[in-house]
């Protein structure tokens, strides 16, 4: 009977043994340093340990804004009422001091989800101007009757509230007339200080012609999610802005580590309504 000493002389005499690659039982210091060098290659920087709410972490500290964002799918044959519907009601509340909030902006979706408006509201004070602005809606008779008509020519609707980024400029109306787009990221959770790390050094390769107009995140509704919002005079020079972010040194380390971020994106063309602060 064959002793193990003298099996492991067989193996290792064996003309099977002998083809085996080198490269398949490497010393364990060097698959170390392999591994190593490939899963760092894999992912993003390693960023510290959380010490508060990313909420306090990235949203501005001099203001107690809150900001609401509605995407109202519409039916389309309804979309001209709705829009006219919409202005009316949209400019009382912008220009009654009873109610701490004010439009920010207002559009038609053009290339993305057809027959859809956005709306984005700032409201100054944070939850509880909100909370104020509920309560004294609820006591609205006018308000109370657009609902039931905005009710008839709505086929969804949903909403979510956001905090500023603190890196973003503050979005201020503008004169038109420009085209804007909404690109709104869901990101893996935990991730959402990491993406505010590389974006606020990566912002200012994207501020030349000032496209940019406003950044956020969500609070209530969806979560993890990030919009940023930019303007541009028309889809050319979107094309020739977003190109020219490309030949500024650092922009592509911004893309590189913020991508592995991402789980989905969605890229929004819109189209200012006639009431809106935004043009």
């Amino acid at each position: 009977m064959a002793t193990p000493r003298s099996l492991k002389l067989l193996r290792l005499h064996s003309p099977l043994y002998k083809c085996v690659p080198t490269l398949l039982v490497p010393r364990r210091g060097l698959a170390d340093k392999n591994e190593k060098g490939w899963f760092r290659s894999l992912f993003v920087h390693k960023v510290d340990p959380r010490t508060d709410a990313h909420s306090n972490l990235l949203s501005k500290k001099e203001t107690s804004n809150l900001y609401k964002i509605q995407f109202h799918n519409v039916k389309p044959e309804c979309l001209e009422a709705y829009n006219n519907l919409s202005a009316e009601v949209q400019g009382h509340l912008h220009h009654d001091k009873d109610y701490p909030c004010e439009v920010i902006g207002s559009w038609n979706t053009w290339y993305g989800e057809q027959d859809q408006a956005v709306h984005l509201w700032r409201y100054t004070g944070g939850y509880p101007a909100l909370t104020e602005c509920l309560n004294k809606l609820k006591q609205n008779k006018a308000y109370l009757e657009f609902r039931k008509q905005r009710s008839t020519m709505l086929i969804s609707r949903r909403n979510q509230l956001l905090l500023e980024f603190s890196f973003w400029n503050d979005p201020l109306p503008r004169a038109g007339s420009n085209i804007y787009e909404l690109r709104s990221y869901r990101l893996k959770p935990g991730t959402m200080i990491e993406w505010g790390n590389h974006w606020a050094r990566g912002i200012r390769y994207r501020q030349e012609n000032q496209e940019a107009v406003g950044g956020f995140f969500t609070q209530i509704g969806d979560l993890y999610i990030v919009h940023h919002l930019w303007a541009y005079k028309d889809l050319q020079s979107r094309d020739e802005t977003r190109n020219s972010a490309w030949q500024k040194p650092g922009w592509d380390s911004t893309v590189y580590y913020t991508v592995p971020l991402i789980r989905s994106m969605e890229s929004r063309i819109m189209i200012p309504t006639k009431n809106s602060p935004l043009q």
